[in-house]
């Protein structure tokens, strides 16, 4: 009898066998778990259901460049920040950290470090197109997450995060760059209402909601001097059917929401009764209204006869 025989047998004596079986069966279930994202059901527009949605996020385009301008990957791969901080950081919750404290901007070159003088020829003044400058640390934290392959979960936390708006933001930029432009609309729609703050632009002067950032990042090529990479024409038409929808569905249901006030409104009406104000001069009468001329006459004329009485008691006493 072998060790692992001998260990059995010792377990099925001891009563403990079963237990062992039953832990390795429920360690084998969490860790087919961790494979998966929050969303256990993933059923299309139609309500097909579509199995689990995969906990590894897949990446679209370039699986080295991340779809970068080639000088701003230049210029992050040759960062002094880049080489000789964030190469090292293998840590997920160390790259949010440092998210936290280092990013201010989502540009991808920090302020006045651009330099576009000097260049002629087809290369002069295009977007996206320069001598380079002094990357931004929000670009070189984009494409270290990049290369570490965060996790749907650990995406959908940063779009989520409560710490610093940079966070959220460098989430929907690494969406914009790494996924799938049919999945694009799944991603971003449910923050196109989002009424919370960034200002993007180094040094500031852009302040924005993310749901306007949203739409610029769907609707828009151009991000503050290089380019997101390109939506298929198929798809934009299709994202630009849905922002269609998605508005008309919105009057339907602002218009519905005003008549459902209004009604509210007439039904309120109808039960409370006129406010009616006492006047100065009679505060116990409940009919104000009425008599708004009478009262203040009457209160003159018992003020004069008040006063014939006081002069006329003043004159017998004389």
């Amino acid at each position: 009898m072998d060790t692992v025989q001998a260990i059995i047998q010792q377990q099925i004596e001891a009563g403990t066998f079963l237990q062992s079986v039953q832990q390795g069966q429920q360690q084998v279930q969490q860790a087919d778990a961790a494979n998966y994202g929050e969303e256990e059901e993933y059923e299309d527009e139609e309500g097909t259901y579509k199995g689990k949605r995969s906990n590894t996020l897949p990446i679209w385009g370039n699986q080295v460049t991340m779809n970068l301008n080639t000088l701003v990957l230049e210029n992050i791969r040759e960062s002094y920040y880049y080489k000789n901080n964030l190469v090292e950081i293998d840590s997920f919750q160390t790259l949010v950290e440092q998210i936290f404290y280092q990013v201010k901007h989502l540009e991808p070159w920090e302020k006045g470090t651009r330099r576009l003088q000097g260049m002629t020829g087809m290369c002069g003044g295009v977007r996206g197109v320069g001598a380079g400058g002094v990357v931004s640390s929000a670009y070189c934290l984009l494409y270290r997450l990049f290369n570490l392959r965060i996790t749907r979960k650990q995406l959908i936390s940063m779009l989520n995060s409560r710490q610093s708006v940079y966070i959220r933001g460098i989430g929907f930029m690494y969406i914009r760059y790494t996924q799938p432009p049919a999945d694009l609309w799944y991603w971003l729609e449910p923050y196109l209402d989002d009424d919370s703050e960034i200002d993007p632009r180094s040094g500031g002067g852009d302040l924005m909601s993310f749901g306007q950032m949203v739409r610029l990042m769907i609707n828009k090529l151009d991000w503050y001097g290089t380019l997101f990479p390109r939506i298929p024409v198929p798809i934009q038409k299709e994202i630009d059917e849905k922002f269609a929808e998605r508005k008309k569905q919105q009057l339907m249901e602002e218009e519905e929401w005003q008549e459902g006030e209004g009604l509210e409104k007439e039904d309120e009406e109808a039960k409370v009764l006129p406010k009616v104000s006492k006047c100065k001069h009679h505060l116990r009468h409940h009919h104000c209204r009425k008599h708004r001329k009478n009262c203040p006459a009457k209160a003159k004329r018992l003020h004069a006869e008040k006063v014939q009485r006081e002069m006329k008691k003043n004159l017998e006493e004389k």
